[in-house]
């Protein structure tokens, strides 16, 4: 998929017009042209590989050099799209290794943009990457990174404290020159809000159909998992066809409002 390259200023500009934006998980080169064919703005390179590749419990035990090598074989195949990589647990625990993990992330794994979660306590190191020139998304809401500090994966901001930490975290990251914000497992109130309040693009997972867009896992939405899929996620082969016509129903679902449906958002 040819044409200009879709950056933070392409996304804010989709944010300022009310079009939606399509982001999925991508792992490989394979599926980088695949989801760029299918019209996906934004590859996520997660640490959820762990998971979904490594067989990992959680996404805590994937290293830094397992983001590079994965960051890398999707940079190679995409021509477009925006490329963002998760920095892996406790890979941003100071600000200088923030900055190191960046570089390896971006300088060797050609990442547009990183990924870290927290709010506000990150302030500090969202603006010494943004400095340095590294964009940066952030991740509020239920944080992978902390499952064993949460106590498992479950639902955030679902009291009026919660969600005026989140909030303050939100605005915290935009005020520090974050340019996306991910937004995990949230009311969709609380998500249509700050989509609402923010000048930047929140990208929803499991947060409602209001946010500016929306991101899924690639695995659970072409269904490629046993067990159950997360409630919030919708197997797009279900409805037959390959997985071309999966990824076009995923990207036409995201640009119409469709998904997440009122299934996929009652909690």
């Amino acid at each position: 998929m040819r044409g200009e390259r879709i950056t933070s200023a392409t996304l804010a500009a989709m944010k300022r017009r009310g079009e939606r934006i399509a982001c999925l998980t991508c792992y490989d080169a394979a599926f980088a042209r695949l989801l760029e064919a299918a019209g996906v703005e934004v590859l996520l390179v997660g640490d959820s590989l762990g998971m979904v590749l490594q067989g990992q419990p959680t996404t805590v035990p994937v290293k830094l050099e397992h983001m590079v090598y994965h960051t890398a074989c999707v940079s190679r195949a995409a021509e477009r799209a925006l490329l963002i990589a998760d920095m892996p647990f406790l890979s941003y625990a100071t600000e200088d290794r923030a900055l190191a993990a960046a570089e390896r992330l971006m300088g060797e794994g050609g990442a547009t943009m990183v990924k870290l979660e927290g709010g506000a306590e990150l302030a500090d190191t969202v603006r010494r990457l943004t400095r340095f020139g590294a964009p940066v998304c952030g991740h509020l809401g239920l944080l992978p990174q902390s499952v064993h500090q949460l106590g498992g994966y479950r639902y955030q901001g679902k009291d009026a404290a919660g969600a005026a930490r989140i909030e303050a975290d939100a605005l915290a990251l935009q005020e520090a020159g974050a340019s996306l914000l991910v937004l995990e497992c949230v009311p969709a109130a609380l998500a249509e809000q700050l989509s609402a309040r923010l000048d930047i693009p929140v990208i929803g997972i499991g947060a409602g159909n209001r946010c500016d867009g929306q991101v899924l896992v690639l695995h659970d939405m072409l269904g490629l998992l046993p067990g159950r899929a997360p409630r919030f996620s919708r197997d797009f082969m279900a409805a037959g066809g390959g997985v071309a016509d999966a990824l076009a129903r995923y990207v036409a679902e995201v640009k119409a409002g469709g998904f997440p449906g009122p299934d996929e958002t009652r909690f």
